[in-house]
């Protein structure tokens, strides 16, 4: 969802991420991944503009980050 939001394709996270495409993959397919690994996603997809929401009573979530100045 995060990748979507972002108009990300898998290779472009991937490039961002600087992990291979097939490990993209395996993460949006649920496979086990090397925590380091996941963080690198993560910091990627934050940078890109994500904010990750956690659990709260409805499932944790994600959204993309307010820009200064505009409004939604």
């Amino acid at each position: 969802m995060a990748r979507a939001g972002l108009g990300l394709g898998v290779r472009e996270l991937a490039e961002l991420a600087q992990v291979s495409t097939n490990t993209i993959t395996r993460l949006e397919r649920g496979e086990s991944l090397y925590s380091r690994t996941v963080e690198a996603i993560r910091v990627a997809l934050e940078t890109a503009g994500v904010e990750f929401i956690p659990e709260n009573g409805g499932g944790a979530g994600v959204r993309l980050k307010r820009l200064e100045g505009m409004k939604l």
